[in-house]
């Protein structure tokens, strides 16, 4: 792959309480972070073909790739995992783990919900260790602090203030969240943890 594209197929429309506005002004940011993503991996090639690999630039754009990668990669699990009309998970194998690991589906969702309302910018990701099983609600800053190695991320929620702020203004992110938990696609969630326990990459688009 040469370059990255914006994933049109991944755009969502007609959400409960995620109005089609607040996706339009959402989608921009995503879009930003893709170009980032190809203008730095490009940068980063022609300055490791330079010979410049070891100057104090080549260092810079190196951290700044984890932010831009972290938020194109993310902002298409998020997207991806937002559809209306699939009503809530009763079965299938994440409903079952969770029950195990966390003692009920309502436990497990509570605990994402709050992981969400963790006081800073950034993400709330529950995630698969695909070695051993374990599931875990993860608060991510920024796009790439906090995330664990090799964890495969299952339900992915934004929750910077662009996010929510055309819908719900500077103060409303548990009404956002609230909002998000009534349109998380529980079909890609199975498909993503199924991908995972089996050893395949979850699908992102």
């Amino acid at each position: 792959m040469d370059t990255y594209q914006v994933r049109e197929e991944l755009k969502p429309k007609g959400l409960d309480g995620i109005s089609d506005a607040q996706i339009e002004d959402h989608w921009g940011l995503y879009k930003g972070y893709v170009a980032q993503a190809n203008a730095l991996r490009k940068e980063l090639g022609e300055l490791r073909a330079a010979g410049r690999g070891g100057e104090p630039i080549f260092a810079d754009r190196r951290r700044r790739f984890g932010f831009e990668y972290g938020g194109m990669v993310l902002h298409e699990y998020y997207f991806g995992n937002l559809r209306t009309g699939i009503g809530s998970l009763t079965e299938g194998g994440f409903a079952a783990a969770v029950v195990e690991q966390f003692g009920s589906f309502d436990d497990w969702l509570k605990d994402l919900v709050n992981t969400g309302k963790t006081r800073g910018i950034g993400w709330a990701v529950c995630a698969l260790d695909p070695a051993t099983g374990v599931i875990i609600n993860q608060f991510i800053q920024l796009h790439e602090e906090g995330a664990i190695a090799a964890f495969l991320p299952l339900v992915v929620l934004d929750v910077f203030e662009h996010a929510y702020m055309v819908d719900h203004r500077a103060g409303g992110r548990a009404a956002y969240i609230d909002a998000f938990v009534k349109n998380i696609d529980w079909e890609k969630v199975e498909r993503r943890f199924i991908a995972g326990r089996e050893g395949r990459v979850p699908e992102r688009f």
